[in-house]
């Protein structure tokens, strides 16, 4: 379960944006320069229920956000993990939607390179689908080639009993995302 957990949040990473404006060719007019927000979207505060699919595995779990843990832990996990990356690129893309990649060392949770995307309105849904390259990892099965689809919805206001970054798992297990440790550097 940790794996799944670690992987959909390795998966998801980015950061900075990045803007490239519209190329011109011989004879044409460029159209305008597309320029994306300079900042990832946010999702509405509040009980967001998150599928994480992995080849046949799925796994649901509910997360309750305020606006100061989901900048804390963003839905591409990068905030717990910049310090470890050599490459985290965000970018909004003209068709809707944003894209990210990253190389990022996870210690003895191995090199991960990641791209992918991400659409919906973050208010109500959205849907992230990534594709994620291990190497070295301690753990046999976190090599190779994974691909995690994740899709959330809102569900309403968090429940009494909860507090931002309470997270309930399958089996009645509930944590706090905050309070995990970090990846190993190093």
């Amino acid at each position: 379960m940790r794996w799944t957990v670690g992987l959909a949040a390795v998966a998801v990473l980015g950061v900075s944006a990045c803007n490239k404006p519209a190329e011109k060719t011989d004879g044409e007019t460029a159209a305008p320069a597309f320029t994306p927000s300079q900042t990832p979207p946010k999702r509405k505060p509040g009980l967001w229920e998150q599928r994480v699919s992995t080849g046949d595995f799925v796994q649901v779990s509910r997360i309750c956000l305020d606006e100061a843990t989901d900048a804390k832990i963003s839905f591409w996990g990068s905030q717990t993990t910049r310090d470890m990356c050599e490459k985290n690129v965000f970018s909004a893309r003209v068709a809707g939607g944003y894209q990210f990649s990253s190389v990022c060392d996870m210690g003895s949770g191995g090199k991960t390179t990641t791209s992918g995307t991400a659409t919906g309105d973050f208010n109500s849904k959205y849907l992230i689908q990534a594709e994620s390259s291990t190497e070295g990892a301690a753990a046999p099965q976190m090599n190779g080639l994974h691909k995690v689809t994740i899709e959330a919805a809102w569900q309403g206001a968090c429940p009494e009993g909860y507090k931002p970054g309470d997270m309930s798992l399958p089996g009645g297990m509930k944590i706090n995302i905050l309070d995990l440790p970090a990846p190993p550097k190093t």
